[in-house]
């Protein structure tokens, strides 16, 4: 089957792994990151104690293969080149003076490796499998042997050992996974109680994987495309680890990630991308990347949680620019404003209200007693017509009724008090008022600013075509996804509609401008 053809390769896929996975309990994670990282042609290291099926997971991934060979060893201090890359061939040695192993059913010969306790191996294994999981090459005598390797599982129940020189096999290792005991009791009492032989080959053989259609997928996976949203996340991941390096309490356990990885990161997404059938990496398969940065398992949240709000905050924001497109347009709303609106400010006194129904008196009388006058009476008072009317204290208790009127002066009162009629001032503030006077624009910047409309205007409905193009395949899969939890494609759904929000908002922002200054030209 062309895989590079078949419009069902996600379904292919997602039936492979469910077949992979089935009579495992809670190591489904664990099986999906492995293939994965066999597809992309990289290595997986899985931490874990004893007896948690690290090694079983290697034996089930060789299924996957139509043509799959395995290689598996338990390391120790003691542990030769022999043993792992096979012993040297005597013949060749005797007849031909070549120093030459027989590598057919070991390491080099395999396509499935699994390596347990790889820390206790020795400096010349180590160097030899540098080269193996770099370049897919094995040195053997004077010949480099093109090893088909598809993936190296390694595994150990500790960490490298600090201070030692494993920094470079440390890092060669792309997917770093935990694998724990099994959490869920059900699950455990279903493993124990299993008569199923998990190592026997169960997989269809429709659903294997041959070498041609491995050779096609390694040439289609270069072909999908990275977008910006997914360059500038990681981005943004760079420049997120590299301030929690400089934090005086990180400095002995930093996040350390070298060029090599980041560059096989996007390899290992593009694999993803194709795999979910799609020809575009997204921000959903960002996420994967929480399994590559880590060098401690401390750091794991660490970079969730940096993940989590590049892609919430920033995901295809950054991709169209909107922080600038939205400085952009508030520069125009700015140069309109100033060049068509002439404001004249005066100042005036307003009334001052007292616990927000009252107006004070400002003047009052030894003998009146009264110091507030309720909003809504002081609105209805005339200036030719008396009206009973209530006062208050400072603690708006109602302390008397008096007649009263609207002064001939703003702000003022008259009351008939004792028989005679007395004026009282209400307390005022002063108060900027501002008067806006339109003007017209020459027509030279009219002019300037309809092509500044046009160009804006244009740029936006660009991105929001390009969302269109992409949201229905994008967001339809997302909670699909064949290696992602489905828990984060909220994140993503959340950022693109903001996005979207935006965009809508920018426009009719545009719009309302353009019709503002159009409506001073005209007139």
């Amino acid at each position: 089957m062309d895989v590079l053809t078949e419009n069902k390769l996600q379904a292919r896929t997602k039936n492979l792994l469910s077949a992979l996975s089935e009579g495992l309990y809670e190591r489904d994670n664990a099986i999906r990151l492995s293939f994965l990282a066999t597809i992309a042609g990289e290595s997986i290291f899985l931490l874990g104690p004893p007896g948690v099926g690290k090694s079983l997971i290697a034996r089930r991934l060789k299924h996957a293969f139509a043509d799959g060979t395995s290689f598996e060893y338990l390391m120790s201090k003691f542990s030769t080149p022999d043993e792992i890359f096979g012993p040297i061939s005597i013949k060749k040695l005797k007849e031909e003076d070549k120093y030459e192993r027989l590598t057919d059913r070991y390491l080099p010969g395999a396509n499935i490796v699994f390596l347990d306790e790889i820390w206790k191996a020795g400096p010349a294994i180590q160097n030899a499998l540098l080269t193996i999981l770099n370049e897919k090459i094995y040195r053997n005598g004077d010949q480099d042997l093109q090893v088909d390797l598809r993936g190296i599982i390694t595994a150990s129940n500790e960490l490298p050992p600090r201070n030692q020189s494993l920094e470079p096999i440390w890092d060669r290792f792309l997917i770093r996974l935990q694998i724990g005991k099994i959490r869920n009791f059900q699950n455990l009492v279903d493993m124990i109680v299993s008569t199923e032989d998990v190592y026997e080959d169960t997989i269809p053989t429709e659903l294997k994987l041959t070498k041609e259609e491995l050779d096609e997928l390694n040439t289609a996976i270069d072909q999908v495309e990275v977008p910006a949203e997914v360059l500038n996340t990681q981005q943004l991941e760079m420049y997120k680890i590299e301030a929690f390096n400089e934090k005086p309490n990180n400095l002995e356990r930093q996040i350390k990630i070298y060029d090599r990885r980041w560059k096989k990161i996007i390899r290992l997404l593009r694999s993803s991308a194709f795999l979910n059938g799609r020809q575009r990496v997204d921000l959903m398969d960002c996420f994967l990347m929480e399994h590559c940065l880590w060098n401690y398992p401390e750091h794991q949240e660490v970079v969730r949680e940096m993940i989590t709000d590049a892609v919430r905050k920033h995901g295809y924001s950054l991709a169209i620019n909107l922080n600038a497109l939205k400085q952009e347009v508030a520069d125009f709303e700015q140069d309109v404003d100033r060049e068509t609106r002439i404001r004249n400010t005066t100042v005036e006194d307003q009334l001052l209200p007292v616990h927000e129904k009252y107006y004070q008196l400002e003047k009052v009388s030894t003998q009146f007693n009264g110091e507030l006058i309720a909003i809504d009476q002081f609105r209805q008072l005339q200036t030719d017509e008396d009206t009973v009317t209530n006062f208050y204290d400072q603690q708006q208790n109602l302390i008397n009724r008096i007649k009263t009127r609207k002064g001939e002066k703003e702000n003022s009162i008259l009351t008939n008090f004792n028989g005679q009629l007395q004026s009282f001032t209400l307390a005022t503030r002063q108060q900027e008022r501002t008067e806006i006077i339109y003007k017209k624009p020459h027509s030279v910047v009219a002019k300037f600013w309809n092509e500044r409309f046009q160009q804006l205007t244009h740029y936006i409905e660009q991105q929001q075509e390009q969302i269109r193009v992409h949201e229905a395949s994008e967001l339809a899969l997302l909670e699909d996804h064949l290696f992602v939890e489905s828990e984060w494609a909220e994140v993503v759904k959340t950022n693109l509609e903001e996005v979207k929000a935006a965009l809508q908002n920018l426009h009719l922002r545009l719009e309302k401008l353009q019709y503002s200054y159009a409506k001073v030209t005209t007139n």
